[in-house]
């Protein structure tokens, strides 16, 4: 049991990157982020046992990263008390950095305009996953994926513009 826990750990530290982004991707405050995350590797532990090692583990992860997400942003969105709070931020120096920074916090703010498949879209997309992996990862035909993605690319593109954030 503890080799399979360590073997666990050590896969889920190399890939950790990829259930930040999707939490990233689904949940608009930082709270909901960390409540996804955990959520998340609590069910990769759970389904660790039925990874056959038939796909690279990363892909199987995906697929179950991304359903748990699904699942989570449906009962996030089925509460009522939800309340943005306003933010402010005291910006002394724009550097290159600060400006991807903000670059990419349009992205986010604009990817949450998004419904959940077409955030998974975007996710698998900017992970530079094919179409063909892609349509593996939600179950659907390569083509249907290559269409649902440009659509959801053109989506974005109009949100990004309406909101006038500048990229």
């Amino acid at each position: 049991m503890k080799n399979t826990e360590t073997v666990f750990l050590t896969l889920i530290n190399q890939h950790k990157g990829i259930i930040h982004k999707i939490s990233k991707l689904y949940m608009d405050d930082v709270e909901a982020q960390q409540d996804l995350f955990q959520e998340i590797v609590m069910q990769l532990w759970k389904a660790y046992p039925s990874f056959k090692g038939n796909s690279k583990f990363s892909t199987w992860m995906y697929r179950v990263a991304l359903n748990t997400a699904l699942v989570f942003y449906k009962k996030d969105a089925r509460k009522v008390d939800k309340v943005p709070l306003s933010e402010t931020y005291d910006i002394e120096d724009v550097s290159d950095s600060q400006s991807k920074e903000e670059k990419l916090a349009y992205l986010y703010k604009a990817v949450q305009e998004l419904n959940a498949v077409e955030k998974a879209l975007v996710f698998l997309f900017l992970e530079n996953q094919s179409h063909k992996q892609i349509a593996e990862n939600l179950g659907i035909s390569e083509v249907n994926a290559r269409v649902k993605l440009n659509r959801t690319k053109e989506k974005l593109q109009i949100i990004i513009k309406k909101n006038g954030y500048e990229f």
